[in-house]
């Protein structure tokens, strides 16, 4: 059981692992050991997960999430499988602890009078600023 809050947990049997060969250094022993994680949660089809919590996960513009809602984390920063698989839980935890923060709804508001105007008597400076620079200047 994975437990992301009080209110939200994941089961086991919703999470795949899948183990294959890490890239990068570590000599022929590298080649050898399946010791990075491929972790798959598909969020589209998880009973766990409450409704608003779904939507915001799939609503992210995340590349880990494929089109037909999965979750793939691949963890490959350790030399050993077991510290691979705890990574990639971790990280999907923190994910879904992200997404259950709420954004604010933003209000619209209009800008004031007086801000309108500092802003209109700025460009004008700045226009009369760029004009200035442009005029010749007559030496006889």
């Amino acid at each position: 059981m994975l437990t992301i809050s009080h209110s939200v947990s994941i089961p086991e049997s919703e999470l795949v692992e899948h183990f294959l060969r890490a890239d990068g250094p570590g000599g022929q022993h590298v080649n050898r050991t399946e010791s990075a994680v491929e972790l798959r949660f598909d969020v589209a089809a998880s009973p766990s997960l409450p409704e608003p919590l779904r939507a915001r996960v799939l609503a992210r513009r995340d590349r880990r999430l494929t089109d037909a809602g999965v979750l793939v984390i691949q963890a490959r920063r350790f030399r050993d499988q077991a510290r691979n698989r705890e990574d990639a839980r971790e990280r999907l935890m923190a994910l879904l602890r992200a997404a259950q923060v709420v954004p604010e709804t933003r209000v619209a508001t209009k800008p004031t009078r007086a801000s309108k105007e500092r802003r209109l008597a700025g460009k004008q400076q700045r226009g009369r600023l760029k004009q200035n620079r442009s005029r010749r200047v007559d030496l006889d």
